[in-house]
């Protein structure tokens, strides 16, 4: 049977894909007897996950064995690759070994090329909240397996109104979709704007507010996302990567460029569909501006970190940047 390893940091999509995988496997009837899973707090986890793997199952359906949150693909000690290296290749048919961390493998030790080797590897990074052409694509790839239709504009509103939260875009998927009925015609904007929580309050609108300079509108976008329980370094990573993203843009237009795609693959933005709504928004602004926004963000970062006020700290720098961009505007 096949061994899979699941990593990265989106837990609610790992969960979902875990779940799909054990049904699959067990026999409800036998799954108590046929399911182990197996914590890092456990003496020799992986060892007894091995073993484990190896025990043939009781009853109907298969074993699944579960190895969670385990560090073997960041350092894995020479007895344990040994032990994987020996069992691996040996596993019955009616095993399936999971294997779960968090954090990406490292494909320079032996235990990932190992895995590599005989496992499936999935991907579970959340996407970057500026990346907002895969933030769209896995809207309408939900919605797809809901059979929920939705508007290219009704989509757009949906993965702005929640980012990369994949357990929110479920629960609002679910929301619309008991909405829609039996309706044939997709869901517009207005659905979307009635029903999905939050919909203007989010980094990349915060972001957008900031460019222009509106420092009423970006200190209460601040205020709703505190409100929200949003991670102040979640904000703050989206702002940095926005702008960054912005600077890029500038850059390549103030050199002269003027080919997208070229434009598209120094910024890193695999649609290049996209740069033309970027150039615009970045047409009136100064490079300075946008130059001298990065160490701010920065100094943003670094005082959160550091333990400052989040409220108090990230009003003073988000201020500081409209103030910014008020007179970086051309």
């Amino acid at each position: 049977m096949p061994i899979y390893l699941f990593w990265g940091e989106d837990d609610f999509a790992m969960q979902r894909a875990i779940a799909q995988l054990r049904d699959r496997t067990l026999d409800a009837t036998w799954a108590s007897f046929n399911y182990d899973k197996i914590t890092p707090e456990q003496p020799d986890a992986i060892v007894q996950a091995l073993n484990q793997a190896m025990t043939p199952p009781f009853g109907s359906g298969n074993r699944l064995v579960w190895l969670v949150d385990t560090p073997i693909c960041q350092r894995c000690p020479e007895e344990v690759l040994a032990e994987l290296e020996r069992t691996l290749p040996a596993l019955p048919d009616s095993t399936v070994l999971l294997i779960t961390t968090p954090s990406k493998p490292d494909g320079r030790i032996k235990s990932t090329k190992l895995l590599q080797k005989h496992a499936d590897i999935r991907e579970f990074a959340a996407i970057p909240p500026w990346k907002t052409d895969q933030l769209v694509q896995r809207v309408k790839q939900v919605a797809k397996e809901r059979n929920l239709k939705l508007t290219p504009k009704a989509v757009e509103l949906l993965a702005e109104a929640v980012g990369n939260d994949t357990r929110q875009l479920h629960t609002e998927l679910e929301k619309l979709a008991i909405f829609a009925g039996d309706l044939d015609n997709p869901l517009d904007e207005d659905a979307v704007t009635a029903l999905v929580s939050a919909t203007t309050q989010n980094s990349l609108q915060l972001a957008a507010a900031i460019r222009q300079g509106e420092t009423g509108r970006a200190i209460a976008l601040v205020t709703d996302l505190f409100n929200r329980n949003e991670p102040a370094l979640r904000v703050v990573a989206t702002l940095v990567g926005q702008f960054r993203t912005w600077l890029w843009i500038k850059l390549m237009l103030e050199s002269g460029e003027r080919d997208e795609r070229a434009i598209a693959t120094a910024a890193e933005i695999s649609n290049p569909k996209r740069i033309y709504f970027l150039q615009q928004d970045v047409k009136r602004l100064s490079l300075h501006s946008l130059q001298r926004s990065l160490p701010i963000l920065l100094e943003l970062e670094f005082g959160l970190k550091q333990g400052a006020n989040e409220r108090v700290w990230m009003h003073s720098k988000v201020i500081e940047l409209c103030q910014l961009f008020q007179v970086g505007v051309r």
